[in-house]
């Protein structure tokens, strides 16, 4: 072999294990940013800009808040389609190969919750009828210098803690993007829900971290305790069409009750005019 195609054969071998330049490192703890609605601590009822289908405004009818105070619910995580849109804190850090120096999985943690790994390997998905969990089966790759990820065999679990459902069939696109203002790192983390069951749209929502070198994350021991008395076998909830507490929103603002039923249609602008009509007097008329 000559010289030129020695020098080829070198080139192609580092190009085959150096990373991307494009890249993205992502590790580090991320405190979430309260500038926005990010923190999913709704009252009842607010359902306005979910494109919520039919069953899943049902079943969040039934639902009662003092279900968390059950003992299998105390220590329960929140899963991954609730978890990155929540108010707490991140910290990512990475797995890489020893010998080849790439990065095997981005590691994410969020307070309550179970470590979640986004796989950078190549590995391939399990199959439809493998065990869904908490955190879901996570993969990742590049675009460019963010990093898009699809999540799957999430647990049922919710999108909101106000009774909005995730179904066990809900599919996530996610992206983080990372970028630099005003001298300080932001992530932006990207999530695009899809759910067959309880949603009729991409639910698309975002929250937005900033980095801190101080540790945020704390440990979660979790102690079951009795937080309620009540019969034993009792299950929290509403029979269809008791729970008046689902008004609790819109009684709040002044909006028409109906706007609970209208789903993907509060999303839009033009629902304005919708909103308009309803909180007319007869005299306006």
């Amino acid at each position: 072999m000559n010289i030129s195609n020695r020098l080829l054969a070198l080139a192609a071998s580092v190009l085959l294990v150096a990373p991307a330049s494009a890249q993205m490192d992502f590790t580090g703890e991320w405190p979430v940013v309260r500038a926005q609605d990010n923190t999913d601590n709704p009252h009842l009822g607010e359902y306005v800009g979910l494109p919520l289908s039919a069953e899943a405004i049902r079943r969040a009818e039934i639902w009662d808040a003092s279900i968390q105070s059950l003992p299998e619910w105390q220590c329960r995580p929140h899963s991954g389609a609730y978890i990155k849109r929540g108010p707490s804190n991140l910290r990512i850090w990475k797995d890489v190969d020893p010998a080849s120096r790439q990065i095997v999985a981005f590691q994410a943690e969020w307070l309550r919750s179970v470590n979640t790994p986004i796989y950078m390997d190549g590995r391939e998905r399990p199959p439809e009828f493998a065990a869904h969990t908490w955190g879901g089966f996570s993969t990742g790759e590049w675009e460019g210098d963010r990093l898009r990820v699809r999540t799957t065999h999430l647990k049922e679990d919710y999108y909101r803690r106000n009774g909005v459902p995730q179904s066990d069939k809900a599919t996530l696109t996610e992206y983080l993007i990372r970028r630099r203002f005003n001298d300080e790192d932001y992530l932006t983390w990207l999530i695009v829900a899809y759910d067959p069951v309880y949603l009729t749209e991409p639910l698309v929502r975002s929250t937005e971290y900033r980095l801190d070198l101080n540790q945020r994350v704390p440990p979660y021991p979790c102690t079951i305790v009795t937080e309620v008395v009540r019969p034993e076998g009792y299950v929290p909830h509403f029979l269809p069409g008791t729970n008046d507490q689902i008004f609790s929103f819109s009684d709040t603002y002044g909006l028409p009750r109906t706007l609970y039923f209208d789903g993907a249609e509060t999303m839009y602008p033009e629902y304005r005019s919708k909103l308009r009509n309803a909180l007319r007097t007869p005299a306006d008329q």
